[in-house]
C-alpha cells in the first residue's frame, strides 16, 4: 500500500511539472536571482548557428545571456519568442544576449522558415541531446537560464514564466557590477550578421 501511494505520488509530481512547460504563465511575481555564492558555472557548449558557424557559450562571457530550449512546435514557446526579440533589441548595447537552442529534430528545415516568419533577431543554434544533458535533461519545453557576466547560472525556468520575471531578473543583472562585455563579444555579434540571416545551409 506505501509503496502504491509512493508511485502516485511520484506520478503527480511529474504530471505538475509537466504542465508547468506547456500551461499558464507562472506568477510575475517579483523575485530576486541567486545570490553570486549560490550560482553553478553554466556548462559550456559548441553548438551550430543557422549560417554553419560553432558557437560557444564561452564566447558570451562578459555579457548576460538568456539561453532559451524551445521548439517550433511548443506553444508556449511561441508566446515568449516577442518578449526574447524584444529584450535582444532593448538590452543588447548593455551586454545582453539572447540564445536560442532549438530542440527540433526537423533540424534547420523546420527552424530556418520558422525563424524568418517570427523575425526572430537573436542567434539560434542547433541542439541535441548532449547539449540537453548538459542542462539537466530539459525535460520540458521552454526551458530557460539567465547567465551572469561571469557564465554562472543566476536563474532556471522549466515552462512559461511571465514577461515582467524575465524583465526584474535582467535588470537585476545587468545592473550588477561586472565587465561591459568584450571585443571579442562584439566581433561574435558580429560575425553572426543578421543573427538568423542565413549565409550557406548546414
Amino acid at each position: 500500500m506505501k509503496l502504491l501511494s509512493r508511485s502516485l505520488g511520484l506520478a503527480l509530481a511529474v504530471l505538475i511539472l509537466a504542465a508547468a512547460a506547456c500551461s499558464p504563465t507562472q506568477s510575475g511575481a517579483a523575485r530576486k536571482v541567486k545570490q553570486q555564492g549560490d550560482r553553478k558555472l553554466a556548462p559550456d557548449f559548441a553548438l551550430k548557428d543557422v549560417n554553419g558557424a560553432t558557437v560557444r557559450l564561452s564566447d558570451y562571457r562578459g555579457k548576460v545571456v538568456l539561453l532559451n530550449f524551445w521548439a517550433t512546435w511548443c506553444g508556449p514557446c511561441k508566446i515568449e519568442i516577442p518578449w526574447f526579440i524584444e529584450f535582444e533589441q532593448k538590452h543588447k548595447d548593455r551586454g545582453f544576449a539572447v540564445l536560442g537552442i532549438s530542440m527540433d529534430d526537423g533540424g534547420w528545415e523546420v527552424v530556418r522558415p520558422f525563424l524568418a516568419r517570427m523575425n526572430v533577431n537573436y542567434r539560434t543554434l542547433m541542439g541535441d541531446e548532449t547539449v540537453a544533458e548538459l542542462y539537466g535533461g530539459v525535460a520540458s519545453l521552454p526551458t530557460s537560464f539567465l547567465i551572469d557576466r561571469e557564465g554562472r547560472i543566476a536563474s532556471a525556468h522549466l515552462g512559461l514564466v511571465s514577461k515582467s520575471v524575465y524583465e526584474n531578473e535582467i535588470e537585476q543583472l545587468l545592473a550588477a557590477p561586472g565587465a561591459q562585455g568584450s571585443a571579442a563579444d562584439a566581433a561574435v555579434r558580429l560575425a553572426g550578421g543578421g543573427a538568423n540571416q542565413p549565409s550557406a545551409e548546414r
